[in-house]
């Protein structure tokens, strides 16, 4: 009698332990709906990395794009803050060239994440950091895509990112100065334009704005961390950006950012949002609305 009772009671805490399951699947799968209608069209995280760059985008159907990862043991904890803890996939990560401060952290990303293709200029730079990106692509077998002509790279509602430099192959080339190679990009989204520029100095913008090939943008991530090598007063003047954001370390030893890169861009009158300041800056695009966060 009393093993029948038993089984009766265990019968009754599985049942109840089933439904409640249930109920914990129905209210995960109700959350997530409500978050999904909820979540701007587009996100971008201008993540502070310290004295580096890594600039993540979200559409709301899920479509997720890194650009670069910053140095070392920064990117993941970023990483995964923003994305759902059972998301374990990223569909392009793109290195903007292989500088230890865009770098590094990407070796992170590829041991930790699976990735859809890998998008890169291919200039070869003879650091462990770069060797080690490059031999991780190779062993993970994911697709690597070398930019040597303007490419557009369409996501969710028509969203763009395009690639506008470089317009040549630059795969397995030693530079003198790999910032020569840097992948410039536009994201464009709902009349909505953000430039990333990447290091690109003087010598490159001189190149892009000569051929015609930048124009009025909502945003500009400025090159090289705000140095005085890039963000020229001529540059800005074909770029009019209302926001500026500089990714950069508090107390570098470069003196980033340089204070005429600051005049420069007060004097076109760009808010300047920077990441040694305002931490991770958190940018939406919703309903042709352009919104820019910082964390601080």
């Amino acid at each position: 009698l009393k093993m029948k009772f038993f089984l009766k009671l265990h019968k009754n805490k599985i049942l109840s332990g089933g439904l409640l399951f249930s109920a914990a699947l129905m209210a995960l799968a109700g959350l997530y709906v409500w978050n999904l209608e909820h979540k701007p069209e587009l996100v971008v995280y201008f993540f502070d990395v310290g004295q580096g760059d890594s600039i993540f985008i979200e559409a709301r159907d899920g479509t997720q794009i890194l650009i670069d990862g910053g140095p070392t043991n920064k990117i993941l904890p970023l990483l995964g803050g923003v994305m759902p803890f059972y998301d374990h996939s990223i569909d392009v990560v793109i290195l903007t060239h292989p500088h230890a401060d865009h770098v590094s952290g990407l070796i992170e990303v590829l041991k930790r994440y699976s990735v859809g293709a890998v998008i890169e200029s291919g200039a070869d730079y003879n650091t462990a950091e770069a060797k080690e990106f490059e031999s991780l692509v190779l062993e993970k077998h994911i697709k690597k895509i070398i930019i040597d002509k303007p490419i557009k790279l369409s996501f969710f509602k028509n969203a763009a990112l395009n690639f506008l430099f470089p317009d040549k192959s630059f795969e397995g080339q030693i530079l003198k100065n790999v910032h020569d190679s840097a992948l410039v990009s536009e994201l464009d989204f709902e009349g909505k334009k953000v430039l990333f520029m990447a290091d690109a100095e003087k010598k490159l913008e001189q190149r892009l704005v000569a051929e015609g090939k930048i124009g009025d943008v909502d945003v500009l991530k400025t090159g090289h961390h705000g140095s005085k090598t890039s963000s020229n007063d001529f540059f800005l003047a074909a770029v009019k950006p209302e926001y500026a954001v500089i990714s950069l370390g508090a107390r570098n030893r470069y003196g980033h950012p340089h204070q005429q890169t600051l005049s420069n861009l007060a004097t076109i009158g760009a808010k300047i949002f920077r990441t040694d300041i305002n931490g991770t800056i958190k940018l939406n695009i919703n309903n042709g609305v352009l919104e820019l966060f910082p964390e601080k």
